[in-house]
């Protein structure tokens, strides 16, 4: 077998791993998700898909370290979370979502969903809205970082039902989960990485942001059952610095779709809640550019916009 980027005819070309940057701790839902899908990607390349978790910066700084650093040889790839879209519309960043990326394939998006401490008054949303209007800002909630969906969603929520919350930053699930099981935080918006602690009775989940109850909760609301005309799941894929040639990207792209296929991979998935949700090259390329586009209109409208 010959590495992904070997010259043609070039069958003891040495075969090397490929580096899969997760831009979030080890652990996670993300982390968990796409060390199955790697895995079995590498299967079908041939060459092994090691994964790097560089957390940071709400899931940016892994890509943009690969934007900035790595050749663009297909060696070196990222999951790409809806961040890198949005927070260049926020503050200035060393990146330009467009121009600093090859987008390889779509592949799933999260369930999202907001928890409160098991022992905490706050047993439904219900009963945050009602806390949070007689006490402004005293709310707080943790999400694994500044200009997320759970960030960029809570605020959408807390515009609609007239509220005022306070956003604690951290670097991933593992930190939200122990700020809201500790009493640091009232509230986690996180995606499903607090499903042992709200099947162990720690946490309580309080809704959904996915368009159905989830099979798995299904006593849970929904976004759309509470009031609030939103679905949000904030789907992803996998890109790697601009510039990579075609052929690899070709390779790449059809090795993950084969994994994002296989049975043992949805079972996976299906655990945290995720559903394949594919695009082909072609369709991420326009999907980014949808994607910028509906999230500058949101962050303009919660006055979160970079001014200059």
């Amino acid at each position: 077998m010959t590495s992904i980027a070997a010259p043609a005819g070039a069958q003891d070309y040495p075969v090397k791993p490929i580096t899969l940057i997760v831009p979030w701790p080890a652990g996670g839902a993300t982390d968990i998700s796409m060390r199955a899908i790697a895995e079995v990607a590498g299967k079908h390349i041939g060459q092994p898909i090691v994964v790097d978790n560089k957390a940071g910066g709400g899931g940016t700084v892994g890509p943009a370290t690969m934007a900035a650093t790595a050749k663009p040889d297909g060696y070196t790839i990222a999951q790409i979370p809806i961040t890198v879209f949005r927070l260049p519309l926020m503050q200035k960043t060393t990146w330009d979502a467009q121009k600093d990326f090859t987008y390889i394939v779509h592949l799933t998006g999260y369930t999202f969903g907001v928890t409160s401490n098991a022992d905490s008054p706050h047993k439904s949303w219900a009963d945050v809205v009602t806390y949070a209007k007689q006490n402004p800002g005293k709310v707080t909630y943790a999400t694994p970082g500044a200009g997320t969906s759970l960030h960029i969603g809570m605020e959408q929520i807390a515009a609609r039902a007239g509220i005022k919350l306070t956003h604690v930053p951290f670097k991933g699930g593992a930190e939200t989960n122990a700020a809201v099981l500790g009493g640091h935080t009232t509230l986690q918006a996180d995606s499903s990485g607090w499903k042992p602690l709200v099947e162990a009775g720690k946490l309580r989940l309080l809704m959904i942001w996915t368009a159905q109850r989830s099979k798995n909760y299904p006593d849970t609301p929904t976004l759309q059952e509470l009031g609030y005309p939103l679905v949000l799941d904030s789907p992803f894929g996998v890109a790697g610095p601009k510039g990579m040639d075609p052929k690899i990207v070709a390779k790449l792209h059809d090795a993950f779709k084969k994994a994002i296929d296989d049975p043992a991979v949805q079972d996976t998935l299906a655990k945290y809640d995720m559903v394949v949700n594919y695009k082909s090259t072609e369709e991420y390329r326009k999907h980014v550019g949808e994607t910028i586009e509906a999230e500058r209109k949101i962050i303009t409208d919660l006055g979160l916009a970079r001014t200059n």
